[in-house]
């Protein structure tokens, strides 16, 4: 069913510091500012979200997968992080982690150095904490491509191209994905997350369990095991998430689909949605998803096709 990424919500307790920090450092530009208007917060049963503030924003290379901003209240005690299940890491193309690395500065803050990956030298990533308590990847990877069909940044910071969730057992995830979401799904396999051990602490050898929830082409959502000593998000009743509050899936099609909706699909006026049907479901992990019927012609080659989601 998932066929692109279409949007990364945040929730942040300082909309001005977020917007700034992704504009002047990371090259994202404004394409929409609006507040939550009552429709929209009651399609995420967060009804106290109505008023706030939030801004839509674009990577430099005008790739329409987009970061939406949102006003939010400071997170609850317990949330850190890393430490929480749900949405945990946005993990955005580009050209040149180590250049990004000696530029950034507060509110980022670099908590994994750029390296090389294991499996595949080629291909160099780095972690980095934001303004919303949310963590980035930022990873290159080179014009010769990736297994995945992943595609390559087209401007020193790009899109999204992989999300990952965090929960308590990868296995319950994968199912969720494989057989709810009918997406295809990768054999479970179990690698060091450098800034995992150190989140929690652990011996530099421990290994975490992950799945591939695959797309067409062009993304991925990474699925992990957490520790133990993970928790719930905490969540203010009425309000989004902390940090990655939720994620925003194309899909082509409803009809016929039967989904555990939390809000049933609605049409929606606003970008990212642009008249069309979007709905709400919350994955195993609590983890808040938001699809979007998109109809066909959702992905071309490497590129997410503009017509259908641009503001």
């Amino acid at each position: 069913m998932l066929d692109a990424i279409i949007a990364v919500t945040l929730a942040a307790p300082d909309l001005g510091e977020a917007e700034r920090a992704y504009s002047a450092q990371l090259g994202y530009q404004v394409v929409e500012r609006a507040q939550v208007s009552r429709s929209l917060a009651k399609s995420w049963e967060a009804k106290a979200m109505r008023g706030r503030d939030y801004v839509l924003m674009q990577p430099a290379s005008g790739e329409p997968v987009y970061l939406r901003i949102v006003a939010a209240e400071p997170a609850l005690p317990g949330y850190a992080p890393l430490r929480t299940y749900g949405w945990n890491a946005n993990e955005i193309l580009v050209e040149d982690p180590v250049a990004l690395a000696r530029q950034v500065r507060e509110p980022f803050k670099v908590i994994g150095e750029p390296r090389p990956l294991d499996f595949n030298p080629n291909i160099i990533a780095m972690q980095v904490t934001g303004p919303a308590g949310e963590v980035n990847y930022f990873t290159r990877i080179p014009p010769t491509g990736s297994v995945f069909n992943l595609g390559s940044a087209k401007s020193f910071v790009d899109r999204t191209f992989i999300v990952v969730v965090g929960g308590p057992d990868v296995d319950a995830l994968r199912s969720f994905y494989r057989d709810v979401l009918q997406a295809p799904t990768s054999d479970v396999q179990t690698t060091k997350i450098n800034v995992l051990q150190d989140a929690y602490g652990l011996p530099g050898d421990t290994g975490t369990r992950i799945g591939i929830v695959q797309f067409p082409s062009s993304f991925l959502i990474e699925l992990d095991q957490y520790p133990e000593a993970a928790i719930s998000r905490p969540i203010r009743r009425g309000h989004l998430p902390p940090g990655i509050a939720m994620v925003t899936f194309a899909v082509r099609n409803f009809d016929g689909v039967q989904l555990p909706w939390k809000v049933e699909p609605a049409v929606r006026a606003e970008a990212p949605y642009n008249g069309r049907r979007a709905g709400l479901i919350i994955g195993p992990a609590g983890e808040w998803i938001e699809l979007v019927e998109t109809g066909d012609s959702v992905v071309t080659g490497n590129s997410v096709a503009r017509s259908g989601a641009k503001p």
